[in-house]
């Protein structure tokens, strides 16, 4: 059985965040029904393509097994009750649900109460993501999010209330308005709650996003460099001494909590990813489906599943970007694996990067992994871009 992960994207919202530029859209609400009969039509041409070039990815009931599935957005919770039930319903019909490892799905505090998360948890959801990214209000109004820093907390004790045992909080850093001690409190309200997993991210001005257009008009009014940094040095520190492992470079976990999905994507597993914008990585091919809500549903009911090839890997590429990802991760490159997928030593390759970067201080390595030291997590980006092969 071939190992692999299944990403659905449901991208409706109830209002765009000033910061997002993913696949989501706001007052689509006539639309569901239509997107999840291409969801499911979708599903469908997809299991019927991989059955037909023998791929080894089907349980005994001849549905898809993957053993990770990761429902995100958009907001999949922005879905009335009523609703959520025929996404299930078709995840189902496709999809060896009753077998997964982990089931994870994105959740906005603003559109959670206890009713909506029992009935998650009723159709098997595992693993609830929510994206708090801040418990005080004024950054929450300041990035344009629809929950208050009370909802957040309202939303995790109703999950825990649920049954949820793994929860993970998102939270961000270098926001409008944030400092220190905003940042601090909403670090330790996290941990006081006792979620399994945070994820922390550095706020990036991403091209097209009101806070993008806010920049432009010399409107935004962001922490300093040195101040964002201090605040990362802060997090960095505070989460592994309070008992969570960073098992990825803006991720931390309770031992045994690592998300088990995304660790996939880091560790050069392939996934079929269904929904508009969605991405695949199956063969040696990266396929997109088309972002636009209509473009998609239009392909779809003209049966064109996985037909937009975003990129064919090349050896180089796929060297690139496997060092890449593992990096990403507190494993790092592992010598065994990089030989078992491309038949070649890793440091026939990159010996003279690897031995540059561990005098710099960047990377460390013990003969079987090859990882980022603390002040290469730290200085990621600039890492990698030494990884970038020549061109032949």
């Amino acid at each position: 059985m071939k190992d692999f992960g299944i990403y659905i994207h449901i991208p409706f919202c109830r209002q765009k965040c000033f910061y997002c530029d993913f696949p989501s859209f706001a007052g689509k609400e006539k639309m569901i029904e239509p997107y999840l009969e291409a969801l499911e039509q979708e599903l469908g041409q997809v299991r019927r393509r991989l059955s037909e070039a023998g791929e080894a990815v089907f349980g005994s009931d001849g549905k898809l097994a993957p053993q990770t599935l990761y429902i995100g957005g958009g907001t999949p919770t922005v879905l009335e009750t009523v609703a959520l039930p025929d996404v299930f319903y078709l995840l189902q019909k496709h999809i060896d649900v009753e077998n997964i490892g982990e089931i994870t799905i994105e959740a906005n505090p603003g559109t959670v109460d206890g009713e909506k998360l029992r009935l998650l948890r009723q159709f098997g959801i595992s693993r609830l993501s929510l994206g708090v990214q801040s418990f005080d209000d004024g950054c929450l109004r300041a990035m344009g999010r629809i929950h208050s820093g009370q909802e957040a907390l309202a939303a995790v004790a109703e999950a825990q209330a649920a049954g949820f045992g793994n929860i993970s909080v998102d939270l961000m850093y270098g926001l409008p308005g944030q400092d220190m001690k905003i940042l601090q409190e909403s670090v330790e309200t996290a941990l006081a709650l006792g979620v399994q997993h945070i994820s922390i991210y550095g706020l990036q001005l991403e091209a097209g996003t009101a806070f993008d257009k806010m920049q432009q008009q010399g409107r935004l009014i962001l922490p300093s460099d040195e101040l964002t940094e201090k605040m990362y040095d802060y997090i960095t520190a505070v989460l592994p001494e309070r008992g969570y492992q960073r098992y990825e470079i803006s991720n931390f976990a309770l031992p045994g909590r690592e998300s088990r999905h995304n660790l996939s994507y880091w560790q050069d597993v392939p996934y079929l990813g269904f929904g508009s914008g969605a991405h695949s990585y199956w063969g040696d091919c990266r396929y997109q489906n088309p972002a636009r809500i209509e473009v998609y549903m239009e392909e779809i009911f003209q049966g064109r599943a996985m037909c937009h090839i975003e990129e064919r890997l090349t050896e180089k590429a796929h060297m690139e970007e496997f060092c890449f990802l593992a990096l990403r991760t507190s494993a790092g490159i592992s010598v065994r694996r990089f030989a078992a997928v491309f038949g070649r030593d890793v440091h026939e390759v990159y010996g003279e990067t690897v031995s540059r970067l561990v005098q710099l201080g960047l990377l460390a390595e013990d003969g079987e992994r090859i990882c980022l030291s603390q002040s290469g997590m730290k200085y990621g980006n600039q890492v990698f871009a030494e990884f970038l092969l020549p061109d032949a």
